[in-house]
């Protein structure tokens, strides 16, 4: 199989980021991290080698679900919160297909929470992008899942009263088998993340920290601005140490079960002592789901990567073992068959 689509690959034309912009008009507000997000995207598409047409893009409501209009691929704009769900049809039906569905902290999260949770336990073979901008900005700036605790908005003038939910813990609860962080102003950790997930065989989420400069402007500017993102953030790598700061010399260690800041140099401490990121330890994906800032630099990259069968894969050979042991079957007979009664004019 992967000689046949080595060969296929090998025939299809060279594709270009130019390749995979439409010629519709970009409509989102001057200075929306959408731009940055929808630029990455296009770029690293070619980098799959599958033809436009076995792509498609499939969203939700809100600023993030005019993003399949601007790729030059199929896509959807379906209705709100149900873009997982429609794509795991179009999955089941079309395994061939590469799946991307693009939605946002409110549109994930709220009304399509459910969705999103089921797609993700069935391993359903999808990249779910997610939009976080920590605020509803398509319908004027009301509080989401993801606002913060005492946020005054336009449907919270007296500051919200609702904690926070944390994406990463619901797609480790979910059992998404990749799940990682990146910010849209980093572009190059954009286009790596996108590229892990668009390589995963499995429920990828991706959680994009986004700003809204309209109605939540420096949604996460405390961590993600330049001056100080070196000391904020923690950029995870598979097999490295977890270190911080402009010259890396802080890091995290666990004390027992729970994790603590350190400084290397200080009370003997070494590299040796820092925890090294492992994406397939359930703990450590648990730990970097929980921890928060401000005490805690906020953790991007890939947060957890593993394997296991696919929802298409499972149901297919499902489908196989059901017609080796009994046949391929006849749908009027079905139809006919079982519990039936007819019904009768009356008489009278």
């Amino acid at each position: 199989m992967t000689d046949e689509k080595n060969s296929v690959a090998a025939t299809l034309p060279v594709l270009t980021r130019k390749d995979f912009v439409s010629d519709q008009e970009v409509r989102w507000c001057p200075g929306c991290g959408d731009y940055s997000i929808l630029a990455q995207t296009q770029k690293v598409m070619p980098d799959f080698g599958y033809p436009r047409e076995n792509i498609v893009f499939i969203s939700g409501i809100g600023c993030s679900g005019r993003l399949p209009y601007y790729m030059n691929t199929y896509g959807f704009h379906s209705i709100h919160g149900r873009a997982p769900a429609i794509a795991t049809g179009l999955k089941a039906a079309r395994p061939d297909l590469m799946v991307w569905v693009i939605t946002g902290d409110g549109d994930a999260l709220s009304i399509g929470g459910n969705h999103l949770i089921h797609s993700l336990r069935r391993n359903v073979d999808l990249r779910i992008i997610m939009f976080n901008n920590r605020i509803y900005g398509l319908t004027k700036g009301q509080a989401s899942p993801t606002s913060e605790f005492g946020k005054i908005t336009k449907s919270s003038p007296y500051g919200t009263v609702d904690y926070p939910v944390s994406p990463l813990a619901i797609a480790l609860a979910a059992e998404a088998s990749f799940i990682a962080r990146t910010v849209d102003t980093h572009t190059e950790h954009i286009q790596q993340t996108l590229e892990g997930a668009g390589r995963h065989h499995g429920s990828a989420f991706v959680e994009v920290l986004q700003n809204c400069n309209i109605f939540n402007d420096g949604a996460h500017r405390e961590f993600t601005d330049r001056e100080v993102r070196d000391d904020r953030m923690l950029v995870l790598e598979h097999g490295k140490p977890m270190l911080f700061g402009k010259d890396r010399s802080k890091g995290i260690r666990l004390h027992g079960h729970q994790p603590e800041i350190v400084t290397i140099g200080e009370n003997g401490i070494t590299e040796a002592d820092i925890l090294v990121h492992d994406e397939t330890d359930p703990l450590i994906a648990f730990m970097l789901a929980h921890i928060y800032w401000p005490e805690f630099p906020v953790p991007v990259g890939v947060v957890r990567r593993i394997s296991r069968p696919t929802h298409d894969e499972l149901m297919t050979n499902q489908i196989e073992q059901a017609i080796a042991g009994r046949g391929k079957g006849d749908l009027a007979r079905l139809l006919a068959s079982g519990e039936t009664w007819t019904v009768e004019g009356d008489e009278a």
